[in-house]
Parts: structure tokens; C-alpha cells; sequence
């Protein structure tokens, strides 16, 4: 039988500098996709790529089952041209009852470095679309992504996990409190346009920031953000000539490269009189140069070192982790039961082809004989003996394969015919 299996690289084991190496971009999903769907012993396959993981939900046929992890893990590494030498050491594989686990983790965000934060099951709905536009979804894979959201959604609804939000933007700019007393006082640069920058812009507002410049290479989407609290929309065009004015730079762009090098910040400082810049890359890719961090009056920080935000906030939230562990445990068995189903519903399908098949034929021959001039009660006899005999010589086959107890348990599921006496 086929198997779902679950290749991840995450933040729990894979450093900033390893998951970017990893990572697609929503431009390059489809054909990743599409040629992850076409390697030998595939059936269908979902890609996650976030900032905190990049991740394989597949579903890998019967006779490849066996060698599940070294199909997965030779293609993401040849995608990405890296050697396995290099990869294997944070790669986490599961399969079976753990992959099971693992999706629901992921969906309901205990997996996630900000225990609860609500941005992660977003972003699998997103993989799940893609996968489903693209054409790499099977029964089998979409019935377990569905099973995820339901979870997910009963995780939020019956426990409190998700009653005080905390997001990786919120933690981001908690950060930033920390190197600034008055966050009020501060001009903050966003680069980018994305859900991560819309929730920063929301966090800075609330703690009373006014001046902040969203910086995006579509002008217009920068603005969309911006209009909504008041702050000030640019290119990346533009960035480059008024980065001096930012105390704190937050970006989170779908870049392939880095868009801030070492030489521009140098620039900026000296502009600054070396006034320090707290500067926060959230990106995977990485947007900014690791270089940067070199200089003197920078303090630039990774989505990695957001961990202290998130031990600070997590204590309040363990009551409604266990909670929402043992939720999930009982709604896999539903999600278990259905699969060990499947196999009944494989045989009632193919049963019921085949009787259809044996019908056309039986009535194409019967409707030859009426056109010849044949008897007509005759050839409905025959038609109806013709269907019987082989509609039961399956049933009837299994029947004498079967032992009494059985037998005993299949006749109280008959029902009995009732004749009316006249």
C-alpha cells in the first residue's frame, strides 16, 4: 500500500544559513512541484517552504515505500544542488503515525518557534492550493491536508493557544525593544510587502511608532501597507539614498540574493555619524549580508535569534499545548480508521466497474437479439440469469473462503425479503 511520508529541514535542528540553502520561492514552487511529482515512486507531493522550515509531505507508491527517505532527500538536495554529505545531518524523516503527528503539529503550531502562532497554517493552506493548481495532489494526500486544517481548527477553537497571538513579527519587534527603550521615538524601515510586514507594521503602530517606511519593489503593494497606518511607501529603487534615516530595518522579502551588503550600511553609517542601527533579517533567503554584521554600530539579528522573545512567552501557553496534544491524538485515529478503509473502498470501486462493464455487455447482446426479431420474454430471462450468475460468481467465490464465524456475521447484514400473500 502507498505510504505518506514527511521530509523536513526546520528551525529545530537546521540553522538560518542551511534552511535558506533549502528554500523555494513561490516563483520556482510549480515547476518544484512538478518535478518532484515526476520522480520514479511518486505519487503525489506538497512542498512548505517558510522561514523557519522547508518541508516534503509525499505520498510514495507500494513498491518504492521502502527507500521513501533517500527519494525525498536526493531531490531536495539535487534541486538545490547540495551535496548529501552536506545535508544529511539536518534532515528529519517521518512516516506513518509520525507523519501524521508532524502535519497536525505543524498545522496547529505546536511545531513552530513561537509555540501557537497562527501564520503557519496559513501558509500550509497556501502549499496545499499550490500543490492542488498544479496537479500533484492524490485522494490520499488531500485527505490528510484536510484532516490537518480540521485539527487545527479544533486545536483553536477548544483550547487557549491561540488567544494571546504571538507571531514571529510580534517576537521581531520585541527584539527591537530590547536594543531601544522608545521604540516611539524611532524611525523603522520595512522592506518588503508580505503578511510578516503588514504584522509588523501593526505591532510597530500599536506601541506607538509614527515614523515608519515601508519599502517594497512594487511601490504599489508597499503603499497598500502603508495606507493603513499612516506610514510612508517606497521602492527599493529608493531605499538606497534614505536607508541613513532608519534607527531599526526589518525585511522579510522573496528575494533569491541578499538586497543590503556590507558596503551600503557602511555608507549609511557614516551619514549617521555612527548613530546604531538595529537591523532584524527575517527573510529565507537571507536579505541582508552576514558581513553587515561586522561593523561597528550594527546590531543585526536573524529570525534564529528571536528564540529569546519566544522563551519568554511560552510559559503561559504549555496548559494549552498538552491540551491541544491530546487533541490531536484522538482526531488521528479518525484520520487512521479512514485509511485502513481505503483498501474495502478499493475493492467496492473496482467491483462496481466491473459489474457495469458485465451490464453493457449483457444488455448490448441482449438489444442485438430483440433487433433480430428475437422472443422478448426470453431474452429479458436470459438477461436477467446472464447478470445474476456473474454478478455472483465473486461473491460466491470469497463465500466458500470463508470460515463459519464469519459467514454467521454476513447473514445478520442480509436483509430478508418480504413476499406479500395475495
Amino acid at each position: 500500500m502507498s505510504r505518506i511520508v514527511i521530509l523536513s529541514v526546520n528551525h529545530r535542528l537546521a540553522p538560518v544559513e542551511v534552511r535558506e540553502k533549502v528554500a523555494f520561492s513561490p516563483n520556482e514552487l510549480p515547476a518544484a512541484l512538478k518535478q518532484c511529482n515526476d520522480v520514479q515512486g511518486m505519487d503525489s507531493c506538497v512542498i512548505l517552504s517558510t522561514c523557519n522550515r522547508c518541508e516534503i509531505y509525499a505520498v510514495i507508491d507500494a513498491n518504492n515505500s521502502d527507500n521513501a527517505q533517500e527519494i525525498l532527500s536526493d531531490y531536495l538536495a539535487t534541486t538545490h544542488h547540495i551535496g548529501r554529505a552536506e545535508l544529511d545531518p539536518y534532515l528529519i524523516y517521518f512516516e506513518h503515525d509520525d507523519a501524521l503527528q508532524h502535519i497536525c503539529r505543524v498545522a496547529t503550531g505546536l511545531d513552530s518557534l513561537v509555540l501557537g502562532e497562527p501564520q503557519i497554517l496559513g501558509q500550509l493552506k497556501d502549499a496545499y492550493h499550490s500543490a492542488k493548481e498544479v496537479g500533484t495532489l492524490n485522494k490520499l494526500l488531500e485527505k490528510l491536508f484536510q484532516h490537518a486544517f480540521s485539527t487545527a481548527k479544533k486545536v483553536r477553537t477548544d483550547t487557549e493557544i491561540g488567544s494571546s497571538a504571538v507571531s514571529v513579527a510580534y517576537c521581531a519587534v520585541k527584539l527591537s525593544e530590547k536594543i531601544f527603550a522608545d521604540l516611539s521615538k524611532q524611525t523603522v524601515m520595512l522592506i518588503g510587502a508580505g503578511e510578516m510586514i503588514e504584522l509588523c507594521t501593526q505591532h510597530l503602530s500599536q506601541q506607538g511608532v509614527d515614523k515608519i517606511i515601508v519599502a517594497n519593489r512594487t511601490v504599489e503593494n508597499a503603499k497598500k501597507i502603508a495606507d493603513l497606518y499612516d506610514a510612508r511607501a517606497i521602492s527599493l529603487k529608493q531605499f538606497s539614498s534614505i536607508v541613513h534615516e532608519a534607527d531599526i530595518i526589518i525585511s522579510s522579502t522573496a528575494a533569491s540574493v541578499p538586497i543590503i551588503g556590507k558596503g551600503l550600511i557602511e555608507s549609511a553609517l557614516k551619514l549617521r555619524k555612527h548613530k546604531p542601527m538595529f537591523m532584524l533579517d527575517i527573510a529565507i533567503p537571507r536579505d541582508i549580508e552576514p558581513e553587515v554584521a561586522q561593523l561597528d554600530d550594527v546590531f543585526l539579528y536573524t529570525v534564529d535569534d528571536l528564540q529569546q522573545v519566544v522563551d519568554e512567552n511560552i510559559d503561559s501557553r504549555n496548559k494549552a499545548k498538552t491540551l491541544a496534544e491530546e487533541i490531536i491524538i484522538s482526531e488521528n485515529k479518525k484520520f487512521t480508521h479512514w485509511v485502513a478503509s481505503l483498501p474495502n473502498e478499493i475493492v467496492i470501486q473496482t467491483y462496481r466497474e466491473n459489474a457495469y462493464q458485465i451490464k453493457d455487455t449483457a444488455v448490448e447482446l441482449a438489444l442485438k437479439k430483440l433487433k433480430n426479431g428475437g422472443d422478448a420474454q426470453t431474452i429479458i430471462t436470459q438477461l436477467g440469469d446472464q447478470l445474476t450468475n456473474k454478478l455472483l460468481h465473486t461473491p460466491f467465490s470469497n463465500i466458500k473462503q470463508t470460515n463459519t464465524q464469519q459467514l454467521n456475521q454476513c447473514e445478520l447484514c442480509i436483509p430478508k425479503n418480504k413476499v406479500k400473500k395475495s
